[in-house]
């Protein structure tokens, strides 16, 4: 399994990479998980669009969803696309959102992309076996487990400190967590995880390498990176555009 990050940067794009977006592959099969601002143009950077099999949705925020709009464009226009409709997983209710971001008055976007609403469960896809949790988030948003090839990848999508997740992720090969929240007092509860709480949420579920992702523009990466190896020393920070081995 192969996951390359297409963008990193947390609660919007940065200076240096757009937000959420993660391509993972197994045997030919390509899904991205996420599709935040400004990701859809670093996409075409690591392939065709027409190569993607899927899309996820962790949840219906702006920075995980809202390049889904020029991926509508795409597809419908740029006469490129051979694969209509292309299935996109995510929250009930996201027909609708997605719609109103690309703008309501063009109608329905099933002409593109099938939707299917998902809750906690499991289901296969490709060589994938999905498996997926609630997490502690304002929105409902779920973190996912993808399984191919004997190895599991978990990606947390947003999330406060969450047993579900730390379930979810036990026993995989690799953690890719947010760690937005810088460690602070008075942070709200059930919003994001701090460096610290990324390493915990590793450390408990006995992950083999946990990957630092969706760090804000405004907090400092090594400093999120260090306190995440404090409770966990196989931890490392994701880079726009890297690609790692699962």
């Amino acid at each position: 399994m192969k996951l390359t990050v297409v963008g990193c940067s947390g609660s919007g794009p940065g200076p240096d990479s757009p937000a959420s977006s993660y391509l993972v592959e197994h045997d030919g099969y390509r899904i991205v998980l996420d599709l935040g601002s400004g990701a859809f143009g670093a996409l075409q950077k690591v392939l065709p669009p027409d190569e993607v099999d899927a899309v996820l949705l962790s949840h219906l925020h702006a920075d995980h969803c809202l390049d889904v709009a020029p991926f509508v464009v795409w597809r419908r226009y740029s006469g490129l696309a051979t694969r209509n409709p292309l299935p996109l997983y995510a929250p009930v209710g996201a027909d609708r959102r997605l719609r109103l971001a690309y703008d309501l008055s063009d109608g329905p976007i099933d002409d593109v992309f099938e939707v299917f609403g998902i809750g906690a469960g499991a289901f296969d896809l490709g060589p994938f076996r999905v498996e997926t949790a609630r997490t502690a988030h304002p929105v409902e948003c779920y973190a996912y487990r993808l399984t191919a090839g004997g190895r599991s990848l978990v990606y947390t999508g947003d999330t406060g400190a969450c047993p579900a997740v730390v379930e979810l992720a036990r026993g995989a090969d690799v953690l890719l967590a947010e760690a937005a929240h810088p460690d602070v007092p008075g942070l709200p509860p059930d919003l994001h995880l701090t460096g610290r709480e990324a390493g915990e949420h590793a450390r408990d579920a006995g992950v083999g390498r946990l990957l630092v992702t969706h760090v804000p523009a405004w907090v400092d990466p090594a400093v999120q990176l260090s306190a995440a190896r404090s409770v966990f020393g196989a931890a490392e920070l994701v880079r726009p555009l890297g690609v790692y081995e699962v």
